[in-house]
């Protein structure tokens, strides 16, 4: 059975029994199967073995903790796409997990509403949709030494692989295969972000100086990723 044929599977890891069970009640309520448990070795195991569409992963979590448990996530080629939201008790506890990205949305901390959990579920399961959609149609991008390929989730400069948290690869790819068009702040939010509503435009720049820094000789002076001062970015025509 293919992932569209059946209900998303969400990976709950949380050791708070309470808050496992009321997860995944609402889970299940939104038509979301919840698979539940509260040690981060197994989350681990399981995450590489069955299929998921969204990791909730808590932070502190006996034995492997949720970062080791990310990180691990991320660096498995199958799964590094899989969104994964972080639970965590303080903001300042908020982990320094770069394949995550910057976005908040990628957080939440406790206590936390329900409504404003369901709308983070929501917004990274559409986000998948649409990244998965997007896959299947498009084709692969190769400019000035550089690919990008969205069904394989690749990019390679100059035969080097170029590792890329999620939405850096996105906004790579809407850029290099739109090579000489500029794009607002606004609208690379919109093509990237989604509908998220926890995110500003000085993501687009963060996101933007993370990309100079993994793709350009000099990111100070870009030869590929360049500033329209006034409006936004473009890919070089080239």
């Amino acid at each position: 059975m293919s992932a569209s044929d059946r209900d998303p599977r969400v990976l709950v890891v949380e050791d708070d029994e309470h808050i496992r069970d009321l997860v995944a009640l609402h889970l299940s309520v939104e038509k979301l199967t919840a698979v539940a448990i509260g040690d981060g070795a197994e989350a681990l195991r399981l995450a590489r073995t069955e299929p998921f569409d969204l990791v909730i992963l808590d932070l502190m979590l006996p034995g492997l903790d949720g970062v080791t448990v990310c990180r691990a996530i991320r660096r498995d080629s199958i799964k590094a796409d899989v969104p994964l939201l972080m639970l965590t008790v303080r903001r300042d506890q908020t982990p320094n997990v770069p394949s995550l990205g910057s976005a908040p949305g990628y957080y939440l901390t406790k206590p936390f509403g329900v409504r404003e959990f369901i709308a983070r579920v929501r917004a990274l399961l559409r986000r998948r949709r649409a990244g998965a959609s997007a896959s299947a149609t498009q084709g692969p991008v190769t400019v000035a030494g550089l690919l990008v390929d969205p069904a394989r989730r690749l990019a390679r400069l100059d035969d080097r692989d170029i590792e890329l948290t999620a939405h850096e690869f996105d906004l790579l790819y809407l850029l290099a295969s739109n090579r000489g068009i500029v794009f607002s702040r606004e609208a690379l939010l919109k093509r990237v972000w989604g509908d998220d509503t926890y995110i500003t435009e000085r993501s687009v720049d963060t996101l933007m100086k993370r990309l100079r820094r993994k793709l350009e000789p000099d990111p100070a002076e870009p030869r590929l990723l360049l500033t329209v001062w006034g409006t936004g970015y473009k890919f070089a025509d080239v």
